[in-house]
């Protein structure tokens, strides 16, 4: 569905869009280093974007009862 620009859900859609890109690209980097501290970071990191990336996959599609207020 698309969305006019001065809607906030055009703006969730595309903040869920670079969440999903830097969670792509945190995942892609564990592989690439061997420092397990580096590991760890870029998992968690991974991590705590994918809950926020379900944050604003709630928002826009409502399903939550707290985003429906």
């Amino acid at each position: 569905m698309a969305y006019m620009e001065n809607h906030p859900t055009y703006h969730a859609v595309k903040i869920r869009g670079m969440l999903k890109d830097v969670i792509k690209h945190c995942r892609e980097d564990i592989e690439k280093v061997s420092e397990p501290k580096a590991q760890a970071i870029f998992e968690t990191t991974a991590e705590v974007l994918t809950g926020l990336m379900t944050a604003y996959n709630h928002y826009e599609t409502q399903v939550e009862e707290a985003m429906r207020h």
